[in-house]
């Protein structure tokens, strides 16, 4: 069997990528099966061959990628439009996974995945939230060879610190109370495959020793046993925190974040991607239709103008969740009327109403460009006004109650907590004031003692 290897690596350069794979696999499968060496020794001849199996497939789509960048050159240019970078990536079979248009920062995000998604290369992304991390993630899956394997997708923020370890290694029957049954974790279910750790700023700290572990060593243990547990798995993981800032402040391994982040990708947030937003309100106008079972609603002149100048803090999902709300509350017509009144525009005229609210008709407030140095920081100021409206128009809406402000705009709490403490905000200044007495108690977060969370 050793002479196999020792073949296999000492392979001329001739022979076929399909043979070469054709051999390593007949040493695996020999290995796995064999009953005259120790597991031990099984276990790391079959590490050594797939490590070698995924050389090989890197250097055969390294050189597919070659090919293509040398059949382009001739058509590429300074001033390549984006419609031909988008062309360009059609021509190659990329699978975009329903992600839309042709904004410059996400043409670059999405020529980085198709590059990534062939390696085994962790992935960290990032941006705000809403701007389609997930779905980012799903892209780099489809394109890679593990595209026909299983994509796992774990939400850390989600994840109780006492689960944590459980639930992304499975445990042993007996490791603790209510362990009832052996169970299998999310990178075991991700074996050959990806495993997406969605908001992974918000892991605790042993956790990310445990995750450092894993992409160091590509073996995991069960809680309660001390076998390890042998793992090939893709790691996707997303942020819409600065992992930077809080390895610097000592809340995020810096160790962790250079494992993560070895291939980087930034998703723009929607207003800076207004090309996509027409796109969007037909797919998910339509994607809306058939799960209501209905006609495609169609959109007033002055809804469509809104909806298409809106800032849109909460990004791709808000979209989403606002051509729901009027696919579902809508006839064959629908109009600004059937927009959630926080968000509604103000009618002509009202400009009293709006100075009141201290907000645009669009539902921003006011921006001051006086001390405003560059149009990025114009930008920057506009987001954050956006932002600081859009939560307070939450939080009159749910009377202050953050676990539910946090369920409706599908948002891990801590990290709205955060946003809020940013703007300066406190849910206790929004409470109902009919709330008893009992139930005032002066805490910003009531739902924890009160069990609502």
């Amino acid at each position: 069997m050793m002479k196999i290897l020792d073949q296999t690596e000492e392979a001329s350069p001739a022979i076929s990528y399909a043979g070469l794979i054709e051999r390593i696999e007949i040493l695996r499968s020999t290995l796995r099966w064999s009953s005259r060496l120790e597991r031990a020794d099984i276990d790391k001849l079959l590490r050594q061959a797939t490590s070698l199996r995924d050389e090989v497939m890197q250097l055969s789509h390294k050189e597919r990628f070659v090919q293509a960048a040398v059949a382009a050159e001739p058509q590429e240019s300074a001033d390549q439009s984006r419609g031909a970078r988008r062309k360009a990536l059609l021509e190659r079979s990329f699978i975009f996974e329903g992600t839309f248009g042709d904004n410059p920062r996400l043409l670059e995000s999405l020529e980085i995945a198709e590059k990534a998604a062939p390696t085994d290369l962790p992935v960290l992304i990032d941006g705000e939230s809403g701007t389609g991390k997930e779905l980012m993630a799903k892209v780099i899956h489809a394109n890679g060879a593990r595209a026909d394997k299983p994509f796992i997708s774990v939400n850390c923020g989600a994840i109780p610190d006492n689960l944590l370890e459980s639930e992304l290694f499975g445990h042993r029957k007996g490791a603790f109370t209510g362990a009832s049954n052996d169970r299998k974790g999310k990178f075991e279910s991700a074996h050959t495959g990806t495993i997406f750790l969605d908001e992974i700023g918000e892991l605790p700290l042993a956790g990310q020793v445990k995750l450092l572990r894993v992409l160091e060593a590509h073996e995991i243990q069960r809680v309660g046993s001390d076998e390890t547990i042998a793992v090939d798995t893709r790691i996707v993981a997303a942020t819409n925190r600065n992992l930077r800032k809080l390895s610097e402040e000592g809340k995020f391994r810096e160790d962790l974040f250079y494992r993560l982040s070895v291939i980087h990708v930034t998703l723009p947030p929607l207003r800076e991607r207004r090309d996509e937003i027409p796109l969007l309100i037909a797919w998910f106008g339509d994607e809306a239709a058939g799960s209501l079972k209905r006609r495609p609603v169609r959109l007033m002149p002055r809804l469509r103008d809104f909806l298409l100048s809106y800032a849109y803090p909460g990004n791709i999902r808000e979209l989403r969740n606002v051509m729901y709300r009027i696919s579902c509350l809508a006839g064959e017509m629908a109009d600004v009327d059937h927009l959630p009144l926080d968000m509604r525009p103000a009618a002509p005229g009202s400009t009293t109403a709006a100075a009141d609210d201290g907000m645009h008709a669009n539902g921003a407030q006011p921006i001051s460009v006086a001390n405003l140095m560059s149009l990025s920081d114009a930008k920057r100021a506009a987001s954050d006004d956006a932002e600081k409206a859009f939560l307070e128009r939450g939080l009159r809406e749910v009377s202050g109650t953050v676990a539910e402000l946090a369920r409706r705009i599908d948002m891990n709490r801590s990290h709205l907590q955060m946003l809020l403490k940013k703007h300066g905000l406190h849910s206790k200044d929004y409470r109902n004031r009919n709330v008893p007495a009992g139930k005032q108690n002066g805490s910003d977060e009531p739902e924890e003692e009160d069990g609502e969370a």
